[in-house]
């Protein structure tokens, strides 16, 4: 949107004209965004439509704006797509939100709306990490409910599959057989969201016994089951009903391959994400992910760039769950250049994406660039975040740093650390001469010290010629596990850096006499 003529002089039409040639989802839009802005147009009925077409639809500046609008300007089929799209987005509330402002103006909500709805409060209670905010969720899927039933859209089939999907998620298995129950006519989704409601409440058999019950097995059966499958961690199972299908789409695929992904077969996934190019399906913002995924745990930078490409050659914006899983595939392959460039293109950042920069940032630097992130982060951190935080800190060799985000972890955020940031801490402590302080922090920390805690802990202790505290963590480690050849050894190693010989011939007396055990070293190579 390059031109000579100084924003002063756009006439209404000019703009109009302007909105009119650019691409829909453009990144152009936001700077028209800023312009209308300028020239007082922005919630105007004629030019808020157009731009609305223009933003990326689950965007803050999509919402800002319909939030800002006046009640004139608003109807359904503007912000019923925004509800739509939130609804399937990261931050899943957001359709909420905007459906309480519609409600507030007295605006009707077409029947359409409600399946984006149970759907939001559904994912939305699902992502909830504190239980106040949980129990909202659930409080607001019971008033959607109450009021489709007011507005007797439950004879919808697709409001009901949603109401009995919805307190499957909530965990509600009798609420959902209830309304089941209720239906008048049942299709093949209607079935499966009760297999998932079963499933959902840990009911496998009921599960089982449910799918078993159906009286047509259609495409959205064989799809149910194997997800069903891939749930319990059975993709043996899983495949053997993939072969057997009679015909497949990209569900059948998009479940399969994540099934792959999630029991920790990348490998597989991407061998059945070939496979489905070979058959020419075109491949889903799920596949896209779930593939994304598995070449960020394979570190394989080929398939993703690949990946990254087809999205561009189509003209689709690298956001939300996409943006997150490209975000963290090219951190794991340590091309923090691609990372950010990804990062700083995306409207919609939440935690997770956070997290993948700042993480990405810690291990493959530089690992001050990390610190500056998290210190620019505009939403609430988590304790991944602080996992990637510390790890700077410790390569680094920011150790008051480290102990001040440690303690605004606990005292400002609220997070208790779990062992892995103690972990973090004792490291810390360790590379740079701390070891009293790291032993010290270990008695104290409320959380049961791993054997790895105290190995750190003995190894600083030859570094530094500790041999009072090393004696101390070799005993405090053998508490926990038998006695191993590396931890005598490091032990003897202290000794002799000490020129304590008669110690060492001790030691090599009790080894020999008392069978440590040795590991073996192994190493892994993939190779595709």
């Amino acid at each position: 949107m390059q031109s000579s003529t100084p924003p002063d002089s756009y006439s209404p039409a000019a703009v109009l004209r302007l909105l009119r040639r650019l691409p829909r989802r453009s990144a152009a839009a936001h700077q028209l965004h800023a312009l209308l802005a300028k020239l007082g147009l922005l919630l105007h009925p004629v030019f808020l439509p157009k731009l609305l077409s223009r933003l990326p639809v689950a965007s803050p500046s999509s919402l800002s704006l319909l939030l800002a609008a006046p009640p004139s300007v608003l109807s359904p089929s503007l912000f019923c797509p925004i509800i739509a799209a939130f609804a399937s987005s990261p931050v899943p509330s957001c359709s909420l939100v905007l459906f309480n402002h519609v409600s507030r103006l007295s605006l009707p909500t077409p029947l359409p709306a409600f399946p984006a709805l149970l759907k939001s409060c559904a994912r939305a209670f699902k992502l909830s990490s504190r239980a106040g905010a949980a129990a909202a969720f659930v409080a607001k899927g019971a008033e959607l409910h109450c009021r489709v039933l007011k507005l007797g859209c439950l004879q919808d089939r697709y409001v009901h599959n949603a109401v009995v999907s919805m307190y499957g998620k909530f965990g509600r298995l009798d609420d959902a057989r209830r309304v089941f129950d209720e239906m008048l006519v049942k299709n093949a989704v209607s079935w499966n969201a009760l297999v998932g409601a079963h499933g959902a409440a840990g009911d496998w058999q009921g599960a089982e016994r449910v799918s078993h019950s159906m009286p047509a097995r259609n495409i959205s059966w064989w799809n149910s089951e194997i997800m069903r499958k891939a749930r319990l961690g059975d993709m043996a199972e899983a495949e053997r009903i993939f072969k057997e299908m009679p015909e497949r789409d990209t569900v059948s695929w998009n479940s399969l391959i994540g099934g792959y992904v999630k029991v920790g077969m990348h490998d597989r996934a991407l061998d059945v994400f070939q496979e489905m190019q070979e058959n020419g399906i075109e491949p889903t913002e799920l596949t896209i992910v779930s593939t994304l995924g598995a070449c960020a745990e394979m570190v394989d930078i080929e398939i993703g760039r690949r990946i990254h490409k087809y999205l561009e050659s189509k003209g689709i914006t690298a956001d939300g769950y996409v943006g997150n899983a490209l975000v963290d595939m090219y951190a794991k392959c340590g091309r923090m250049e691609l990372a950010r460039q990804v990062f700083d293109s995306m409207f919609i950042r939440d935690v997770t994406c956070w997290n993948a920069m700042i993480v990405g940032l810690s291990v493959h630097g530089p690992s001050h660039d990390a610190l500056e992130l998290f210190d620019s982060m505009k939403i609430e951190p988590d304790h991944v975040t602080f996992m990637g935080v510390l790890t700077a800190c410790s390569y680094s060799g920011l150790l008051n740093e480290g102990r001040a985000y440690f303690k605004r972890m606990i005292e400002d955020y609220r997070i208790a650390p779990n062992v892995k940031h103690y972990g973090c801490m004792i490291d810390m402590l360790c590379r740079y001469g701390k070891a009293h302080e790291a032993y010290q922090m270990i008695k104290d920390m409320p959380v049961k010290a791993s054997p790895m805690l105290w190995k750190m802990v003995l190894e600083a202790c030859r570094v530094h010629g500790h041999i009072n505290l090393a004696n101390k963590a070799l005993d405090e480690l053998h508490q926990l596990m038998p006695a191993d050849h590396g931890d005598v050894i490091t032990m003897s190693n202290v000794y002799a850096e000490a020129k304590r010989w008669d110690d060492v011939d001790h030691l090599r007396t009790k080894v020999i006499g008392h069978s440590v055990s040795m590991h073996a070293a192994r190493s892994h190579v993939y190779a595709r």
